[in-house]
C-alpha cells in the first residue's frame, strides 16, 4: 500500500493578494537600502570636506593688530642689554642727579613700610624700574640745594645716599660692609661720602668710590668696600645701572653682572636682591643720591 507524505496547504495567496518574490534571495531589499545609504554619506563627507578646505578660515586668515600684550619685549625689567622697544627713551632728569626715562605706564598705589610704624613719605608707582639713559646735564642733591654741573659721566660727583623710607638713614661704609645707619659724626659723615664716578665696567652706568680710594662692589651678593684688583669681575661687581624708581626724585640701582638683582636694604644691610614686585621691595631699593654729608 503507497505511502502518501503530507503537503503543506498552498500559500492562500487569494485571500490578501500578496504573492511571494522567489526570483531573488531573501534580504537583498535591505543589502540595497544599506548601500545606498553608506554611499550616501561617503559624498556627504567628501563634499564637507572639499568645502573646508576651499573656504578660508576668516579668524585665522587675518592676524589682530598687536596689543600692548603682543608689543610686550620682556618680563618686565629691561636689563643693561636689552634693546629699546620704541625707540630712544627721551631722557629725564629727576632729583637725585643720575638722568633716567620715566616708565611707559605706572598706576598709583601705597607702600607698605620696612617697619610696624614707618610709613615711605612718597607715593609710589607699581611700575617696574626701566633703563636709564644717561646724558650730560646737572646734577643736584635731593636732600638739599642743588649744584649744577655735568653728569657723573664726565666728571666725578661726590654724593651721598639717603633711604626712600628711612630717610634720616644712608649708605655707610662700616667694617667694610655697606650698611644704611643714621649720620653720626665727622668721621661718619665722610664714611657716607661717596664719588660716583663713571662705571668700571660700562661707562653708561655708575661706580661709587670711598674717600679711601676703594670701590663700592658686591661679593656673595652683600654691599662692601673693597680695592680695586683690576680684574674684569671686580670691575663689573663694582658697576651698578640707575634705573627709574617708583618714588619721585629716587633710582633703583641694578648690577650689571647679575641683570634684575637689585641693590636693596635688609635689616640695615645692603644686599644685591632679585626684583620683586611688591611695595615694600621698590621702597627697599630706592635711593637718593643728595649733596654729599662731608
Amino acid at each position: 500500500m503507497p505511502e502518501n507524505t503530507p503537503q503543506p496547504p498552498p500559500h492562500p495567496s487569494w485571500e490578501n493578494g500578496w504573492v511571494p518574490d522567489t526570483s531573488r534571495p531573501p534580504g537583498t531589499r535591505r543589502l540595497w537600502l544599506a548601500g545606498t545609504l553608506a554611499i550616501a554619506t561617503v559624498v556627504a563627507c567628501i563634499t564637507a570636506i572639499a568645502v573646508s578646505r576651499t573656504t578660508p578660515d576668516q579668524a585665522s586668515a587675518t592676524p589682530p593688530p598687536p596689543t600692548d600684550a603682543t608689543l610686550d619685549h620682556g618680563p618686565g625689567l629691561l636689563s643693561f642689554a636689552s634693546p629699546t622697544p620704541t625707540g630712544p627713551a627721551t631722557p629725564a632728569k629727576d632729583k637725585s642727579g643720575m638722568l633716567t626715562t620715566s616708565p611707559a605706564s605706572s598706576s598709583s598705589a601705597t607702600a607698605s613700610a620696612a617697619a610696624p610704624g614707618t610709613t615711605p613719605k612718597s607715593s609710589p608707582s607699581s611700575a617696574k624700574p626701566t633703563k636709564s639713559s644717561p646724558s650730560k646735564g646737572s646734577s643736584g642733591g635731593s636732600g638739599g640745594s642743588g649744584g649744577s654741573g655735568d653728569s657723573p659721566q664726565q666728571s666725578p660727583t661726590h654724593k651721598s645716599v639717603r633711604s626712600v623710607n628711612y630717610p634720616d638713614r644712608y649708605w655707610h661704609v662700616s667694617d667694610g660692609y655697606v650698611k644704611l645707619d643714621p649720620v653720626r659724626g665727622s668721621e661718619s659723615r665722610e664714611d657716607s661720602t661717596f664719588t660716583v664716578v663713571k662705571g668700571l665696567a660700562n661707562s653708561s652706568c655708575y661706580s661709587f668710590r670711598t674717600s679711601d680710594g676703594k670701590y663700592l662692589r658686591h661679593r656673595n651678593f652683600v654691599l662692601r668696600a673693597d680695592r680695586s684688583d683690576g680684574s674684569s669681575l671686580f670691575h663689573q661687581d663694582a658697576t651698578f645701572c640707575a634705573r627709574t624708581s617708583a618714588y619721585s626724585g629716587a633710582v633703583m640701582l641694578e648690577s650689571v653682572n647679575y641683570p634684575g638683582r637689585f641693590l636693596r636694604h635688609q635689616s640695615f644691610q645692603l644686599k644685591l636682591v632679585s626684583y620683586q614686585s611688591s611695595d615694600l621691595y621698590r621702597a627697599d631699593s630706592a635711593f637718593r643720591l643728595v649733596d654729599p654729608l662731608a
